[in-house]
């Protein structure tokens, strides 16, 4: 009786580790590992290709070294950064569209829009340095591009205005400049000191430059996002349209010419919540406004 008890209790051992051993083969067949091996697959490095266009603009990555491992650095960044990345690629089905329109409206390249996503993340953040926005103006600048920024309104925040504002200013120093890759490093630098950069160091190229280690990588992130979004399958990343944020596209407009004394006040009359008010006008910061006269606001509230 004491063997037959033993030998239930070996099959049943038996059954159990098979078991496991069945489980843990379909395990790693779900995560790609290797049978028998101990590690997941080795992480890939995406290449980057022998030459982009940028508004226009040829860049010969393969030509030289230098150019090839400052792109390939930028690339691995935008690949591995997985949940910015993805946070990124959703927010494009809401501000894209919108952007592409107002670049049609002023003739200019639509690959400039990539100059927000390397600035922001198309997020509204802030810098330390004060920028703020989608497209990161700081107040001195905002204010030369007509935003008005303040402690109750920051158009900044006003993504229409201040991708307006975005494209007077790189068209203002294309015209200074005579190129879309200068354009966009003085934007990030400022135009003074690119000036100067190019007059010191005898250049004429921004690949030639020795600058600033924000600004000389600067270039090759927007490079690197807009390889992201015209082959996002390379950097493995898989998103169908619908799982992109929607634009916000349904609002009705309400014309503010008065003082508001509490915009939860006013987001009730208008059956909203304060929450979606703010959402969608985030240039509002405080909890109430005032008008001066003359002065009318715009306030977009869902439909």
């Amino acid at each position: 009786m004491k063997n037959l008890r033993s030998l239930a209790l070996l099959g049943v051992l038996g059954i159990l580790l098979l078991v496991l051993s069945q489980q843990s083969k379909k395990e790693k067949e779900v995560f790609g590992i290797k049978r028998g091996a101990s590690t997941p697959p080795p992480v890939v490095s995406v290449k980057p290709l022998g030459s982009y266009d940028f508004a226009g603009e040829q860049v010969a990555i393969s030509s030289s070294f230098d150019l090839y491992e400052r792109l390939d650095r930028e690339l691995q960044i935008v690949a591995y950064r997985h949940s910015s990345t993805l946070d990124v690629l959703k927010l494009s089905g809401r501000y894209f569209p919108l952007m592409d329109r107002i670049l049609r409206e002023y003739d200019l390249p639509l690959d400039l829009k990539y100059v927000a996503v390397a600035e922001s993340g198309l997020r509204h953040v802030s810098s330390p340095a004060g920028a703020r926005g989608i497209w990161q103006f700081l107040k001195g600048s905002a204010e030369e591009y007509g935003l008005e920024v303040g402690k109750e309104v920051d158009e900044r925040l006003h993504v229409e205005k201040s991708t307006r504002a975005a494209c007077e200013k790189l068209r203002d120093l294309h015209d200074r400049f005579g190129s879309w890759i200068l354009a966009v490093a003085a934007y990030n630098m400022g135009a003074s000191a690119l000036r100067k950069a190019l007059e010191q160091q005898g250049s004429h190229s921004f690949f030639d430059l020795n600058l600033n280690e924000e600004t000389s990588r600067y270039f090759f992130r927007i490079l690197a996002y807009k390889d992201l979004f015209e082959r996002p399958e390379a950097f493995g990343y898989h998103l169908s349209k619908s799982e992109k944020y929607k634009p916000l596209d349904r609002y009705r407009e309400v014309k503010v010419e008065k003082s508001v004394s509490s915009w939860a006040a006013f987001a009730e009359r208008h059956n909203t919540t304060y929450r979606l008010l703010k959402v969608y006008n985030p240039w509002l910061l405080s909890s109430s406004l005032e008008v001066s006269k003359g002065k009318t606001y715009v306030i977009k509230l869902p439909k």
